[in-house]
């Protein structure tokens, strides 16, 4: 068997989905805090999976020729962006410890599960890396080389997420003062704000 075009699956997939981002900054702070961070891995990583393949079975055109759906991904993730930001501000404001057991302002299952996947699925740069590019670079190969090249592109994504998700836990040193978590929330609040503002701004595709 070629290994070929699974090694460039797989660098292909590392180069795109090893980047700061909205969604791996949300699995950072989930995996910090211990809260569903297995759920959570589980949503990024069959989503990306899934994406993945829809591009390597031909859905990037498809994408292509409807750029009225990221444009309008591209709006409603901003306002998704700009509403978290907010909320990022209003913890290191108060200066909520991320460290809440559950039940103590904790949010629920449903409630993280939702806030996941709109970071994965509201954000269309996702569409581009995966569907589009990886299902465009997908094509070089024939036949059965196509999927060994999603494999490794997938391979890629389970390995970060696991990796980002439970190491974030080596990180609990740091986080149980909570002035860390206020300058963390900090960050990301300025982070989101800052990634809304270039989604507007910058045209996609």
């Amino acid at each position: 068997m070629d290994f070929a075009p699974y090694l460039a699956g797989l660098a292909a997939g590392a180069g795109l989905i090893i980047a700061i981002g909205a969604q791996n900054a949300f699995v950072l702070r989930q995996g910090v805090q211990r809260h569903y961070i297995g759920s959570v891995v589980a949503v990024c990583i069959l989503a990306d999976i899934s994406l993945i393949l829809l591009g390597v079975a031909g859905m990037g055109l498809a994408v292509q020729q409807h750029p009225g759906l990221l444009q309008w991904l591209r709006y409603a993730g901003a306002a998704f962006l700009v509403t978290y930001g907010a909320m990022a501000a209003r913890r290191a404001w108060q200066g909520e410890s991320g460290l809440q057991p559950a039940g103590d302002g904790a949010l629920s299952r449903g409630r993280v599960m939702a806030a996941c996947l709109a970071f994965t699925l509201l954000n269309p740069h996702v569409y581009l890396d995966t569907v589009v590019l990886l299902g465009s670079l997908s094509t070089h190969y024939q036949g059965d080389e196509r999927w060994v090249f999603a494999a490794g592109a997938c391979t890629a994504s389970v390995a970060w997420f696991l990796s980002l998700g439970y190491g974030a836990r080596l990180l609990l040193p740091v986080f149980r003062s909570p002035l860390a978590w206020r300058v963390f929330d900090v960050a990301i609040a300025l982070f989101m704000l800052t990634l809304a503002v270039l989604l507007v701004c910058q045209p996609v595709g």
